[in-house]
């Protein structure tokens, strides 16, 4: 086995200091920069978020055919929402602490394999009422697997390589899996017609959650979690088949890219006192609140968009299909505000990316809710709208995880993540109450408003662009 110095760069360079397990991972990965194991990684993690970025989209779906078979209102659709979403704020809470006891990537099955159980029973639900809790189940896997993978993701990329990294979750849910959500209910309603049609909606997905537990066994550990809590040789293994673009066999050459010496100082001073309170105190405290706040304004606007705009063209006198195809060119939005949220992660502050994102939101929910007098105004305002929501959410989601230490970065960003479902989930009650006694407009001014709080909160984190991510050095 060959041996590497870790405090020599290589080719002969001359010696760097990497005393800080902070930049000893930092400058490993920025030496080996994207293989093809860094690729197998982001796409085991991609396929899972796209199928439930899909189920989050069902609800909205399926409610003109819930609001038409059972006879409820916009009310009681926000309310399977606000079941869903609730259930995600508390599988984000659960898998937060997992997670940063038992690692990233046990959660990621057992989050998928809840989820497929949930989306059985909603296939199967014989009423409203059991369908709300289906919802529920639903929601603590979908809670889970999101912030697992914003974790995971964040923790195996250099600073460079980050923020496209981590954006690219948002391609797959709120991009892809947004945008062809409404064609996947079109192919659904064609195929299955009938008064039981939504139910297929629900019980197709299935199938995709559990191929994907299968597709991830190669899935790794990643190595900021491995060598804070001092398994500081896994953490070189995952490093070593990282360099090599080797998730699976063999590695033939070895090199140690982190000083076990170093780092088993830092992990016997830090993972003793770790506290989940820790994130609201004075170190931590600013960048909890603020980007707390600003994941709810941005979650809020977000889920009662997906929830109520089918329910808003039927009311226009659309069919199903011609709703979901209108609902599928407005979130072509998503796909493109994902896509430039990841591109100009490299180099553009977090902080001007949020605020430019919240400021257009505020232009978009006003245009919408009093301009959009015609079909094609309702198009590129609803566009706008999406592509403002899904640039905040992945910045967010990019932004959290840089602001904590490993010890307590995922039950931080789970906790803030949690927020942001919460609202989501609650947020469509109000919506849709306002949506029913004062109409479009009404609702959407108030969505504007969401804008223009998350455009404020977001000035307060620290800036992280282009910075390691930090230890407990």
């Amino acid at each position: 086995m060959v041996t590497v110095d870790p405090h020599m760069k290589p080719h002969g360079e001359q010696p760097i200091e990497r005393t800080s397990l902070s930049n000893q991972i930092e400058a490993s990965y920025s030496r080996i920069g994207i293989t093809s194991a860094h690729i197998g990684i982001v796409a085991m993690v991609l396929f899972g978020v796209f199928f439930d970025a899909i189920e989050q989209n069902t609800v909205g779906i399926a409610g003109p055919a819930l609001k038409e078979q059972w006879g409820i209102g916009g009310t009681q659709i926000g309310l399977l929402n606000t079941a869903t979403f609730t259930a995600v704020a508390l599988g984000r809470l659960l898998a937060g602490a997992l997670m940063d006891r038992f690692g990233r990537r046990t959660l990621l099955g057992a989050n998928l394999l809840v989820f497929a159980v949930g989306s059985l029973l909603c296939a199967l639900a014989p009423n409203y009422e059991v369908l709300v809790g289906a919802r529920f189940l639903v929601g603590l896997g979908l809670g889970g697997e999101i912030a697992t993978a914003v974790i995971m993701l964040s923790e195996f990329f250099s600073a460079k390589h980050r923020g496209t990294a981590v954006g690219l979750i948002n391609v797959a849910a709120a991009g892809l899996g947004n945008m062809l959500a409404p064609l996947f209910g079109v192919i659904v309603f064609a195929v299955f017609s009938g008064d039981n049609a939504w139910r297929w909606l629900f019980g197709v997905l299935i199938l995709p959650a559990l191929a994907v537990v299968v597709y991830r066994r190669a899935l790794p550990e990643t190595p900021r979690y491995l060598a804070a809590t001092g398994r500081i040789d896994e953490a070189n293994i995952v490093i070593n088949r990282l360099a090599q673009g080797k998730l699976r066999g063999e590695i033939e050459v070895q090199e140690q890219y982190l000083d076990a010496s170093t780092a088993a100082e830092v992990t016997t001073t830090t993972t003793t006192t770790t506290r989940w309170t820790e994130m609201f105190g004075k170190r931590f405290r600013r960048a909890t609140l603020s980007l707390g706040t600003a994941v709810c304004m941005s979650y809020a606007a977000q889920i009662s968009m997906l929830t109520l705009i089918p329910v808003i063209l039927t009311e226009r006198g659309m069919s199903i299909t011609s709703a979901l195809w209108y609902t599928l060119v407005m979130q072509t939005g998503s796909l493109v505000g994902a896509l430039t949220a990841a591109m100009i992660a490299r180099r553009l502050p977090r902080k001007v990316t949020l605020t430019a994102a919240a400021i257009f939101g505020v232009v978009a929910g006003l245009g919408f809710g009093f301009f959009a007098v015609n079909m094609p105004l309702v198009l590129i305002f609803g566009a706008l709208f999406n592509f403002c929501v899904i640039v905040l959410n992945t910045t967010i989601w990019l932004f959290a995880p840089e602001q904590y230490p490993t010890r307590i970065r995922g039950l931080a960003t789970s906790v803030i993540l949690a927020l942001g479902s919460l609202s989501g989930g609650l947020f469509p009650l109000i919506a849709g109450a306002v949506l029913d006694s004062s109409g479009v407009g009404a609702m959407f001014a108030m969505l504007a408003g969401l804008f223009a709080v998350c455009a404020i909160a977001v000035q307060f984190p620290k800036e992280t662009v282009g910075q390691p991510m930090p230890e407990d050095d």
